[in-house]
């Protein structure tokens, strides 16, 4: 076994020495700088980029002391850091157990520390090793902080005491804490409490030696699971929400000081962004406008203002955007009131944040809450309309339709102007639900547009809004003499969107583009305008339809492409009117 490292913190005498006790005063004050800049990373963790920023006066003290008195020598001990004996911390604080039971028993800060090495110190001070982190020891070990040393204990040997004796001292232990946990109920937990001065008493005459680890039979992963969750129900169900209750007590007694409310209220606010707990800032809000409504004007709604800007803060925002980048949250609901409460300061970090999520349900949780927002103050969504990122175009499009905006059909104009080909077509879809006069202009105009699916659609969609001007817009389109050049897949399109109108007029001219001669000269043209006509027939789905379509499969002088195309238009269109078919009506 290695030997055990020898105590180097000073020995003097802070009390008697004043240089001493000016050295220990200004280690506390280092100590103080740090545990506030833990509380300021603890409440914003998800900011690291300001973790520097909450330990500047750490590092300022730090360095004030260094320049003054050399290296801050620190003694690691199970609940306080020491220094010439005189403890750090006002109170005692589980900080500095996690170096003392990895083995490191002196902290040696040498002048020059950086903040970067500060920060890098705090957060390993802050790591988790019981839930997945690495040891204290390692993480120090592969950070290699140039300004920092660390004193370990290895080993348990004893200065003038063998090592058989140690084993036979150590068993003493172990026996002892294993008897104040046996247990004859199935109701335990591994863990129990021991009584400092009990132990002392039982081990009198053992030469006692601190930071001893004991290895043994560990609690099981499920056991360790269940206390989690324990826990985490506790907190959810029962901590916080008394916690709110006490603070809303204390304010309906009366409290003057603004400024302390406002502080205490962010702290909850982002004690419950970290949980997740949307539903209890929620309520939280509810109280505080409830309050307000009895003293309108006082101090308590400038607090509701005040609360509510902080809750759109963009880091805030951001939190909650990494949260549905991950997960699909447990309660929707609370999430899509959370962001309708919001100021409309918060919605270009709303915006900004909707572009991080890639999870469809989470980014039409987030549209649905923006469309508040959009019916108000349209322009920052119309702004977006021209982005190159087709999902952006597609959610403003969904927020503006579903905010209802008066004015929102003239800006899906703009989207029209896209050169991104599914983007119009799904924007030109979305407009003709609106079945507004703006909207037709839109959808009429897209029949010029030099896309020829775009100009397809447009034809589909125009008997959405009115069969009548339908009918005499594609009548006067098919009359062009460039409606011949166009291709066979667009004029399919035209007319089955003629003949989706049903009027008699579309069906008179399908029956008389089926009754025309075919001559030497123009015999495809013509079977191909029949072959349209039916296609038209077959769109209109109507009873007058299927006569039609039922004369010309007797008319055997047509054509046999004609013929079967009438064929299977007519049972198409019988079996969408009246059913199914028998199959000895399809033979």
């Amino acid at each position: 076994m290695a030997q055990v490292q020898p105590d180097n913190s000073p020995s003097a005498d802070p009390v008697t020495d004043p240089a001493v006790q000016e050295k220990v005063e200004s280690a506390r004050q280092v100590a103080s700088q740090l545990l506030k800049g833990i509380k300021q990373i603890g409440m914003y963790r998800h900011n690291e980029a300001k973790f520097p920023e909450f330990l500047a006066r750490t590092h300022e003290a730090l360095t004030a002391h260094t320049e003054k008195h050399g290296a801050l020598l620190i003694k690691v001990e199970q609940q306080n850091f020491m220094t010439y004996g005189e403890p750090l911390f006002a109170e005692d604080t589980p900080l500095p157990y996690k170096f003392f039971r990895d083995g490191i028993r002196q902290l040696i800060l040498r002048p020059g520390l950086s903040i970067e090495e500060l920060v890098t110190f705090t957060l390993i001070a802050l790591s988790e090793p019981e839930r997945g982190a690495e040891d204290v020891l390692a993480q120090l070990w592969r950070s290699g902080l140039e300004h920092l040393e660390y004193v370990v204990v290895e080993g348990f040997r004893m200065d003038e005491v063998s090592e058989e004796e140690v084993e036979v001292e150590v068993d003493r232990v172990v026996g002892y804490l294993y008897s104040r946990l046996k247990t004859s109920s199935e109701d335990y937990l591994r863990f129990a409490r021991v009584n400092a001065e009990d132990l002392d008493s039982k081990l009198d005459g053992v030469e006692q030696m601190r930071g001893l680890v004991v290895a043994g039979t560990y609690a099981s992963d499920e056991l360790k699971a269940r206390l989690q969750r324990e826990i985490s129900e506790e907190e959810g169900a029962r901590l916080f929400p008394k916690l709110v209750s006490a603070i809303f007590l204390v304010i309906e007694g009366g409290v003057e000081d603004r400024e302390l409310l406002e502080e205490i209220f962010v702290q909850l606010l982002d004690a419950m962004l970290i949980q997740d707990d949307y539903g209890t800032i929620n309520q939280m809000l509810l109280k505080m406008r409830a309050l307000a409504q009895r003293a309108p004007g006082g101090e308590i709604e400038r607090l509701v203002s005040y609360f509510t800007q902080k809750m759109g803060d963009e880091q805030r925002v951001m939190r909650l955007a990494e949260m549905l980048k991950a997960t699909r949250p447990r309660n929707p609901v609370d999430i899509h009131r959370y962001i309708q409460a919001l100021d409309s300061s918060a919605v270009f970090a709303l915006l900004s944040a909707l572009e991080t999520i890639d999870i469809p349900e989470n980014r039409l949780l987030m549209c649905d809450a923006l469309a508040r927002f959009a019916q108000d103050n349209p322009h920052p969504f119309v702004q977006r309309l021209e982005s190159e990122r087709p999902q952006t175009v597609r959610d403003m499009v969904y927020i503006l339709e579903k905010s209802d905006h008066p004015e929102r059909v003239k800006m899906f104009g703009l989207v029209m102007l896209n050169k991104n080909l599914a983007v119009k077509l799904e924007v030109m879809n979305i407009i003709a639900r609106g079945r507004t006069t703006e909207a037709r202009k839109l959808i009429l105009d897209a029949l010029n547009d030099p896309a020829a699916q775009v100009r397809m659609l447009a034809a589909r969609l125009l008997p959405e809004f009115d069969r009548d001007r339908a009918y005499m817009d594609l009548m006067r389109l098919m009359r062009e003499a460039s409606f011949d050049k166009k291709s066979l897949e667009e004029r399919t399109a035209c007319y089955a969107a003629l003949g989706s109108t049903a009027l008699p007029g579309a069906i008179s001219l399908m029956l008389q583009t089926l009754s025309v001669k075919p001559t030497l000269l123009n015999k495809k043209k013509v079977l191909e305008d029949k072959l349209l006509a039916v296609t038209g027939l077959a769109a209109a789905c109507s009873i007058p339809g299927y006569k039609a379509l039922q004369g010309v499969v007797e008319d055997k002088t047509q054509p046999i492409e004609v013929l079967t195309a009438a064929r299977k238009a007519m049972y198409q269109t019988k079996k969408t009117l009246f059913g199914e078919t028998t199959a000895s009506e399809e033979a």
